[in-house]
């Protein structure tokens, strides 16, 4: 008669050791969570990168807030040890303020929506229009993109002499109507849009125009944002090309009248300062209400 091995029972495991290993389960890791911590660095960097960027426009913004004599004072601080809103009331009255901001205003403004057009069209033709020479054409505003505007400055200034067009906002926008990084901004951008909207627009007989005006200026509009901040920023914050086509101040600008509180032995800070806030402020609220098409524009040009 055989008989069958038995195999050892277990003994039943108690409550208290089932509840002591599901302890050590539920226990979490004392482990470093280096996400977490790549985090936090990557945050405490930001935050002392744009401090570090902020620092001369904070600086800016409070000394304009403080007396003369607090301005020049030795040793500076970055608090003010009083704050005083008269460099604000006194800017109006030693400059035509309001006319530098008109002036200002014309100038930018009008450079702008002028080079828009120009600088779409151009872009456009070398994109998606088939004609001999485009490449030299595009080869030609690379080139001009290359070179610095001082080196034209002379010869612009002596021709538009000779035609009368001195200290007149005729001569200070004509010569800004176009602009070469302007026809290669938007050249890229045009690039990367599909072509088969286009192509039904041509099927359904429209114009080359009606295709540029119906079609492709509508969906480059985050481009055009883009690229209208970039040219009213520059001209707004331009000083030398207004302050040579310029005589007097019924044509200057805030940049080019700005500069007349800057002597050769004495320079009001003061009234300095509080100048350069108020110019400041158009193109900060520009900023905010087109950062969103800024961003996307400047992501689809492969200007990255």
């Amino acid at each position: 008669m055989t008989q069958t091995a038995r195999t050892p029972r277990t003994p039943p495991r108690s409550p208290d050791s089932r509840k002591s290993k599901g302890a050590a389960k539920a226990r979490p890791s004392r482990g470093i969570d280096l996400a977490l911590v790549w985090r936090v660095t990557t945050a405490l960097a930001a935050v002392v990168i744009a401090l570090a960027v902020l620092l001369p426009l904070i600086w800016m913004v409070l000394a304009s807030l403080r007396p003369e004599q607090d301005i020049v004072s030795a040793p500076p601080t970055l608090w003010p040890r009083s704050f005083t809103l008269e460099h604000y009331a006194d800017i109006w009255q030693e400059l035509p303020f309001a006319t530098l901001y008109r002036n200002t205003i014309v100038f930018a403004g009008t450079v702008t929506v002028v080079s828009l057009l120009f600088d779409s069209m151009a872009a456009y033709a070398l994109a998606r229009l088939r004609f001999r020479g485009r490449e030299a054409v595009f080869v030609i505003v690379l080139i001009m993109l290359m070179l610095p505007f001082q080196i034209t400055l002379v010869p612009l200034y002596d021709l538009l002499n000779n035609l009368g067009l001195v200290n007149s906002f005729t001569g200070m926008i004509v010569p800004r109507a176009t602009n070469a990084f302007g026809i290669f901004f938007l050249r890229q951008f045009f690039l990367s849009l599909p072509k088969d909207l286009e192509e039904a627009a041509r099927v359904d007989g429209a114009s080359e125009w009606r295709i540029y005006w119906r079609v492709v200026l509508p969906l480059a509009r985050p481009a055009l944002l883009t690229l209208g901040l970039f040219h009213f920023q520059f001209n707004w914050n331009d000083l030398l090309w207004p302050l040579i086509m310029t005589s007097d101040t019924s044509r200057a600008t805030l940049p080019a009248g700005l500069s007349l509180f800057m002597g050769q032995h004495v320079t009001q800070y003061g009234l300095l300062l509080a100048g350069a806030v108020l110019s400041l402020l158009p193109v900060i609220v520009l900023f905010l209400l087109i950062q969103r098409s800024f961003v996307q524009g400047i992501a689809t040009t492969g200007l990255k």
